[in-house]
């Protein structure tokens, strides 16, 4: 099996190419050819770089992880969101089809406008509230029904920029309180869990729509709190603000709920994601 991996120097990207490594070990009867592209190898905003290099690959799936994830930085250049979040993904998913390849698109909560008093399910229409929101559905819209697209939200990770990460960082620079917003909830989700769920569903070609988060909800107070506790240190530092009192504020409206129901996997009898809290111990030990 030939599989093409697009933003694979990212967060989630490294995830998976780890990830598909492992099973490439494991199945020496059914190999996994896998060509693993990051943005200096593979730029998706150019349509002939990217039919070229998925005619060379000739694969079987693609996982089209490549992204602009700067939801405030969007905000200023609206076009390179949508040139890279929506248009890319026409690239790929033109290309996937010269091939008969089954690709696999990441999108994101922020499709929500976050209103809701219940988790989001796959069956709830999207409102989103930002431009980055606005392109990764855009994204989701050059997808085709045959194909799987997942959702997911609050990606946290040993690599790149992330909550986790930061928490940390903000622990072990400074001795003053550290705020956080109590008044937006979602799901910590840690790429590794994604990953291997994407994977899967991928590998198996599952098609629709699926939400995948790891178990649970929390707001960004409950996240940087429990963070520092797993680390051994003092979870009382941390305070709890309100949107509103973001210093400086935040360019792009973010949704009050992010929380997403797995329903497709919950419904469809699949094994679900763990609980944040145990994901992220393991991604503390890691970080610390």
């Amino acid at each position: 099996m030939r599989v093409l991996l697009t933003g694979a120097g990212g967060q989630v990207g490294a995830a998976v190419a780890r990830r598909l490594h492992e099973l490439a070990a494991a199945r020496r009867r059914d190999p996994i050819e896998l060509v693993a592209a990051d943005h200096a190898m593979l730029e998706v905003t150019l349509r002939d770089r990217v039919l070229s290099l998925v005619a060379e690959v000739e694969p079987d799936v693609i996982f089209h992880v490549a992204a602009w994830t700067a939801v405030d930085a969007c905000e200023d250049d609206p076009d390179r969101a949508f040139g890279v979040n929506a248009l890319g993904t026409r690239h790929v998913a033109e290309a996937a089809r010269l091939v008969g390849a089954h690709l696999v698109y990441v999108s994101t909560d922020y499709v929500f406008d976050g209103r809701l008093e219940r988790p989001y399910s796959e069956w709830d229409e999207p409102n989103p509230l930002s431009v980055y929101g606005r392109s990764k559905w855009a994204g989701e819209l050059e997808v085709e029904p045959a194909w799987t697209t997942l959702r997911t939200a609050w990606v946290v990770g040993a690599g790149g920029t992330n909550m986790a990460r930061t928490v940390l960082r903000l622990a072990t620079g400074s001795e003053g309180p550290l705020r956080f917003v109590d008044d937006q909830r979602g799901s910590p989700t840690v790429a590794t869990d994604l990953a291997g769920k994407m994977v899967e569903l991928g590998l198996a070609r599952r098609p629709g729509l699926f939400h995948v988060t790891n178990a649970g909800e929390t707001t960004w107070f409950g996240f940087a709190a429990e963070v520092l506790r797993l680390a051994g240190l003092d979870a009382s530092r941390v305070e709890p603000i309100t949107t509103a009192e973001l210093e400086p504020p935040r360019k792009a409206s973010r949704p009050a709920n992010s929380v997403l129901d797995n329903a497709a996997l919950r419904l469809s009898g699949d094994s679900l994601l763990p609980p944040w809290q145990e994901s992220l111990e393991r991604l503390v030990r890691e970080l610390v």
